[in-house]
């Protein structure tokens, strides 16, 4: 028996010490602390939507509207086979990225050259389904989130494996942030069970779980009422996209909830779509913007965006902050709060991936304005919002009553888990949207459901995807790079008046952020997949943009009647010309 203990031992060293390769150490490394995450240096792009507010706005200006169509390549480097759908981080001129294959690669921020790669030591098959969104950084830590349902804990300068614990069977394809020496995940609620649907607290030092907010309430929450009396062990409603975003001044965390599940009411609740309200509270939390106390975990308040939901439709990804005057401009704005107009107030903005704005006060949960996105149709997925409280209300017409019944319903994907970007210099929101509808049946016996996206009907396709620039006040929208290419690409906005942006046709271009001109346009070799960021290292600005497979990637190329080039996962990078 110890004979064999020794064994299985040893194993286990000999998969850690092969988890790592280390070509070599990251030199002068220096531990980042809290105080750096809320204020962090332009150079750097410390968490995936830069801040914790996740404007995803950079304040360097060397790249601008007068230079950036002098923009060029800088370097490249490809990437193993798999998905991608991750977004690097940048720390003293040392890019850290989750790869395909479940690895995290430490890379030269210069020229791509590699520091080191950590390889999770789990079969090719756990491995091939790697799909976490982030990392993150705190001291000398890397967190990372494994699809074998370990959040992990790596040495920033060698990639060594520090700790690791076991998150339940949650399933990972989120990722975390880091909050005052906590590495905080979401997940994807494994075994369709409640006992593995929740966000965590880790100790970013060791690994220690600190806390556990369960997304679907149980009998004893305040919620639990909601669903209906539907069995608990079976509420799922998972966190699966983007993670949280965070309030400096506050000390409150903001995390975006999905759909409950099964997707239709009847499946959740015993052939019963009315076994729950057509307004919210329904089957709580999902579909709702969720504020916690990431000391803690505990909920200080949440809105529910789509009660009772009957269609997979998330209202999960980040809550983007900003401080604003609300003045809903009504030929934009479909429902204002009427005693918010005209006063300020520190906000946070949120779209759904079946379309809508939503706009509340990030104190309290107030509702202040929202409208129907990307635009307003009979059959959008909300048929109505009170004012005043904010409730919102599913449009019964599009809900299943009977098996075999089929609907419209918009919008879908009309964007997923590629984050949007904020300018504080124009108070407008950056939004890359795919005018798209989902065709669905509902099961009938033998006969599963059947879903998929739809151009919405009227459509031209060559108007199918745009980038919409809302202002946060008024709600007045500008339109603009209007093509047939869908997008996974997030948004970059910069100080140079700049925004970024790639879609899966591969072309990757700057626009000017006040007019939505294209400025410059550069093609590269595959589909351009969440990522883009900017940094700086040795006073040099750098842009870069990740390609390569994701999960909805080809769907949305066939919908859109483009071919999708497949199997091209790479890192670009783009900087202006160096001075001779």
């Amino acid at each position: 028996m110890l004979r064999h203990m020794m064994c299985r031992a040893l194993s286990a060293i000999l998969l850690v010490s092969t988890a790592s390769l280390s070509i070599a150490q990251v030199k002068n490394f220096q531990p980042v602390t809290q105080k750096e995450l809320e204020n962090p240096s332009p150079n750097d792009w410390l968490m995936y939507s830069r801040t914790f507010d996740a404007q995803r706005y950079s304040p360097l200006t060397q790249i601008n509207k007068s230079n950036v169509n002098q923009l060029g390549l800088a370097w490249s480097r490809g990437m193993a086979a798999g998905a991608v759908e991750t977004i690097p981080i940048v720390h003293n001129g040392v890019m850290y990225i989750a790869g395909p294959g479940a690895t995290v690669l430490a890379l030269d921020a210069t020229n791509g050259d590699l520091l080191w790669e950590y390889k999770r030591p789990v079969a090719a098959n756990i491995a091939a389904t790697a799909r976490t969104k982030t990392i993150a950084l705190y001291g000398d830590v890397i967190g990372y989130t494994a699809p074998d349902s370990f959040v992990v804990g790596l040495d920033a300068r060698t990639g060594e494996r520090r700790w690791e614990t076991k998150a339940d069977a949650r399933s990972h394809t989120s990722g975390p942030i880091a909050i005052d020496g906590k590495f905080i995940s979401g997940g994807s609620c494994g075994g369709n069970l409640r006992a593995n649907c929740y966000i965590a607290a880790h100790d970013a030092l060791t690994g220690k779980e600190l806390w556990k907010f369960y997304t679907a309430a149980g009998d004893d929450d305040p919620g639990g009422k909601t669903w209906g009396g539907a069995p608990e062990a079976n509420r799922t409603t998972s966190t699966w996209g983007l993670p949280g975003t965070y309030d400096i001044q506050r000390k409150v965390l903001y995390w975006g909830v999905a759909n409950p599940t099964p997707n239709t009411r009847a499946a959740r609740h015993q052939g019963n779509p009315e076994a729950i309200s057509r307004t919210a509270p329904s089957d709580l939390y999902s579909n709702s913007t969720l504020s916690l106390d990431p000391a803690t975990g505990k909920l200080n308040w949440y809105y529910q965006h789509l009660p009772g939901d009957d269609w997979d439709e998330d209202y999960t990804h980040e809550r983007i902050l900003f401080h604003t005057r609300i003045n809903p401009d009504p030929k934009y704005v479909k429902w204002a709060n009427p005693d918010a107009k005209g006063t300020e107030h520190d906000a946070a903005v949120m779209v759904g991936e079946g379309g809508g704005v939503f706009v509340l006060d990030r104190g309290n949960g107030q509702f202040l304005w929202a409208t129907p996105f990307p635009y307003d149709v009979p059959n959008f997925l909300i048929k109505d919002i009170d004012v005043k409280t904010g409730r919102t209300e599913i449009n019964w017409d599009l809900v299943f009553k009977k098996p075999g019944e089929n609907h419209l319903i918009c919008f879908y994907n009309t964007r997923s888990f590629w984050p949007l970007a904020y300018s504080p210099k124009n108070n407008s929101l950056y939004v890359p949207y795919i005018d798209s509808c989902l065709d669905m049946t509902s099961a009938n016996g033998d006969q599963r459901e059947k879903r998929g996206g739809k151009t919405r009907p009227g459509t031209d396709l060559d108007h199918l995807n745009a980038i919409a620039k809302i202002n946060m006040s008024t709600g007045e929208t500008l339109r603009f790079n209007y093509n047939r290419a869908p997008t996974n690409g997030a948004v970059l906005a910069t100080a140079g008046d700049l925004i970024f942006h790639g879609d899966l046709n591969r072309r990757f271009r700057a626009f000017d952020a006040d007019t939505g001109k294209e400025l410059w346009q550069l093609i590269v070799g595959g589909m351009i997949a969440v990522s883009t960021i900017t940094y700086a290292v040795n006073g040099r600005q750098y842009v870069a943009v990740t390609t390569g497979d994701g999960l909805l990637a080809a769907g949305l190329m066939t919908q859109a009647d483009l071919k999708a080039v497949r199997g091209h996962n790479a890192i670009y990078v783009f900087a202006l010309p160096e001075r001779k």
